[in-house]
Parts: C-alpha cells; structure tokens; sequence
C-alpha cells in the first residue's frame, strides 16, 4: 500500500516520478511488465487525490451536522441562555412594577434567586461545554429567551390589569420621604378609592407587639372620620419569644368605620398562634402590600399615596408600664387626649389625620372648618392644620 504522505514529504524536496517511485518507504510496487514506473505512480497519485477532494465535503458536511446536533441539545449552557433573559427581564420590570408584574412572583426574593440560579446554569455550562460559545443555536436560544420574556412580562401586567383590576404601582424606591419624618413615605400613583372615598388600609395581627401599640393612633384618627365600631381591647403575645409582652391593643380586625369622607379596609389575624401574617382579600390589599410593606408588620396606607411600612408606628417599649391590664388605662388617655399614653401615641394620630384630611380636599387654611372637623378639639386642629402645611 502507497505511504502517500511520505509521497507528498519526497515531492516537497523536489524529487521526480521516477526516484519517488523507487523509494523503498513509499511502497510502490508496480508489475514486472510496467516500463515507466514513475508514470504509473504520478497517475495513480492524481486519482487518489481526486476522489479524496470529492469525498471531503461530505465529511465535513457530517461533521458539522455532528457538531449541530450537539449544539441543539438542551446542554446546561443552553437552558442557560433561554432562562437567564427570561427571569432576568421579569425580574427588572417586576421590581419596577411590583404591581401587576410582581404580584405572581415578586422581585425579592423569588425571581432574584430564579435568576442566580439560571445564571449559574449558564455560566457552568459554558465552564464545562467543550463547544463553541457563541453559536448559532445559542444565539438564538438568547433571543428566544428574551421575546419570552417579554411576553411573559406583558401578559403578567395585561392580565393583572385588565382581568382584576390591579392598580399600576413603581417600586419602592421611587417612594419619597414625607416631612416632619414619622417613618410616612409617598408615592406618585392614582388615589386608592371606594365609592369615591378615600380607603384607609391597615395590615397586622393581634400577636405583635409592634401592631398593638400601633393600633392606638390608628383608633385615634379613624374616629376623628367617623364612627368606629366592633373594636375591643386585647394584648399582644406573651411568648417568651416575642419582644415587649402583653403590650396593650385596641383590636381593629373585626372593625367598622361609618363614615363619608373615609372607607376603612382591614386585613388582621386575630387567632392565637404567633407570627401568622394575615390574607389579603383582594388585588388592590395584595398590590400594596407586595410593594411597600416591606414583609413586616403594622402596614399603613392612606389614599393609597401615603404609605407606612417597615417600622412601627408607635415604639411598643413607650407602652410597657401599661402591658397586661392598662389597656382601658391607654383607652381613657387616647380619648381625652390627655396622660403619658396620649403623648406618645398623639404626634402619629395627627399626622394620619392630616394625610386623611388631604386626602378629601382639605388644606391647612379650611381644615378645621370641615365637617369631620366639628368634634376635633383645637389640639386636632391645630396640629393637623400645622401637619397639612407641610404636605
């Protein structure tokens, strides 16, 4: 058999036909009867490499159908680039629009840790891939990923919006400081309303001590709107596990508010186990606290503009000396505005008055000669004309 490489080594230095064809490595052996074996051997040399030069493209066309296939499996690089655009885009307009796009899955935590996780995917699966790492089917396995997205992204939105009616509402970051500090943030979004009046939205649970102290400056302003009912007095959990025992609490979760100017929504648990967080009743109570409550408790919203979270209202620890039997105590002080309770719990009371007041129209020069107005003492209207020129 013909060594043609060492064919081809002989012809690079320039040897004839006939010299190559008597090199014994070559491994020529013409027949006895042929006169030039030089002749025969250039000739035989020509037809191999003819039919090398076709059969090549047929290998490399196996070859590359080879490769693709391989690129076309669903390989860890490639669920990568699908899922990285995917949750990467849910993840940005979800933290921009927490609600509707956040309200399936929020930003933080679930679609961060979905999206550290596709990322790591893709990331170890080109680590690890032998293959090219931008081919063709990447390529379009990323566009894919990003039009999913996308589309995800906006039949998330449409649907919150246009099938239960859940508001539009930027992140919490966009939330500025309201003056005269208190922990009260605003937002720039259409009013929160029912049957045209404000809605005033509380968030919280009997068994935290943060809730119960806060629960007194909201009795307070919402029986300055109006009449409240179905209230009772209570303390928060004594578990050894829970900060400040006992604190004193006007329960607001079965409550009523008769009122015209304000409409009073709750969502509080009021069983007996500790850290149980209440349910939300609908999109607009879901929405809000989704985007601002910051996963805590007591959560305030006025107006759906004027936001409390992430903080208690009232430092339950000004209320210790009242924790397991001074609630009455508490409840006589808030309602003659007067004693150590009173003081610590008013300055949030009025300041929820002034966001309610601004909330139906009134300012700072005509608040105290509206009708909701007519039972305030001059303390109230004082203090709630003096919050209003701030807002």
């Amino acid at each position: 058999m013909v060594d043609w490489d060492r064919v081809e080594e002989l012809r690079d230095k320039g040897w004839d036909w006939d010299r190559i064809s008597e090199d014994s490595k070559v491994g020529f052996h013409p027949d006895a009867s042929m006169r030039e074996p030089g002749r025969a051997l250039r000739g035989l040399y020509h037809r191999q490499r003819s039919r090398r030069r076709r059969e090549e493209p047929t290998t490399a066309a196996k070859s590359k159908k080879i490769a693709e296939a391989r690129e076309r499996r669903w390989s860890l690089a490639r669920w990568g680039f699908l899922l990285t655009p995917i949750l990467g885009i849910w993840f940005a307009i979800a933290y921009l629009a927490p609600s509707p796009v956040g309200l399936i899955l929020p930003a933080f935590p679930y679609l961060a840790l979905g999206l550290a996780i596709a990322a790591f995917l893709l990331v170890f699966g080109l680590w690890r891939s032998s293959a090219a790492r931008w081919t063709k089917v990447f390529r379009t396995t990323l566009v894919t990923g990003i039009v999913l997205g996308l589309v995800l992204s906006s039949m998330i939105a449409l649907g919150g919006i246009l099938f239960f009616g859940c508001p539009y509402l930027p992140s919490a970051a966009t939330a500025a400081p309201q003056p005269g500090g208190q922990g009260w943030t605003s937002v720039s979004v259409s009013p929160w309303q029912d049957g045209g009046k404000p809605v005033f939205y509380y968030y919280g649970a009997i068994w935290c001590p943060y809730c119960s102290a806060s629960s007194w400056p909201l009795y307070k302003a919402l029986s300055s709107f109006g009449s409240l009912s179905g209230t009772y007095l209570a303390y928060s959990s004594t578990a050894p596990t829970e900060p400040y025992p006992a604190t004193p609490e006007i329960v607001l979760g079965q409550a009523t508010l008769s009122s015209q100017w304000i409409s009073f929504q709750v969502s509080m648990y009021t069983g007996s186990q500790d850290s149980v967080f209440p349910a939300t009743s609908n999109c607009y109570q879901q929405a809000y606290v989704g985007a601002y409550s910051g996963s805590s408790i007591p959560f305030v919203v006025i107006n759906g503009q004027y936001v409390h979270g992430g903080s208690s209202l009232v430092n339950p620890a000004q209320l210790s000396s009242y924790a397991g039997s001074g609630a009455q105590t508490v409840l006589n002080q808030v309602n003659s505005e007067s004693g150590p309770a009173w003081s610590t719990i008013s300055s949030q009371a009025w300041w929820m008055m002034a966001f309610m007041a601004k909330s139906t129209g009134a300012t700072s020069s005509n608040v105290a000669s509206q009708a909701y107005a007519s039972g305030w003492t001059v303390a109230d209207k004082t203090n709630v004309a003096s919050d209003l020129a701030l807002l």
